[in-house]
């Protein structure tokens, strides 16, 4: 779990500059960890690991009383879901390793746990960069909208909305590589 967490925080800290709990002693930790399954993928000749995601299944969100994700997300829909949920998250992979191959890996494991586990639905949220003022943002959301938007009742409501601004003609909505993955 510690390395999970110190390579959660490289990546978090370093790529997003995001200020984590646990960041004195190099580390991205929270409550949700001891609660969730954790996997991940090594390099087969260091040793190291170099992506990681865990994993919070329905029964353990119950015990904690939501999902991590209600924590940015009102998931009102969720009681309406016939069928046992798996929530994915603080997924990253080193800079060094994303070349396709390791998330691919890193799915396939994903995969084995869903089919084990039976579940018939899997959730998560991913961050967005803000640095633009939210130019970005809004046009990955504008483009989501238009190609994914699943019906009303099931749709996460964000806690705190995208401020609304015009996207300019020119801008193309650029998923992020972990966006693009789910």
């Amino acid at each position: 779990l510690q390395e999970a967490q110190a390579l959660r925080f490289n990546v978090f800290s370093g790529e997003f500059n995001a200020k984590l709990k646990g960041a004195e002693m190099g580390l991205d930790m929270d409550d949700y960890d001891v609660h969730c399954a954790h996997i991940g993928v090594r390099d087969l000749n260091t040793g190291r690991l170099v992506a990681t995601t865990r994993l919070l299944d329905h029964q353990a969100a119950s015990s904690l009383g939501r999902f991590y994700s209600e924590e940015e997300f009102s998931l009102h829909g969720l009681v309406h879901l016939k069928g046992p949920i798996l929530e994915i998250g603080r997924t990253c992979v080193d800079p060094a390793y994303r070349n396709g191959g390791t998330i691919a890996v890193l799915w396939g494991e994903l995969a084995e746990v869903l089919n084990e586990g039976g579940y018939s639905y899997l959730m998560g949220c991913a961050s967005i960069p803000m640095q633009d003022g939210g130019i970005q943002a809004q046009a990955i959301m504008q483009s989501l909208r238009e190609r994914y938007l699943c019906t009303e009742h099931l749709q996460a409501v964000p806690k705190k909305p995208l401020p609304t601004l015009d996207v300019p003609s020119n801008v193309i909505a650029e998923m992020p590589p972990l966006l693009k993955a789910y």
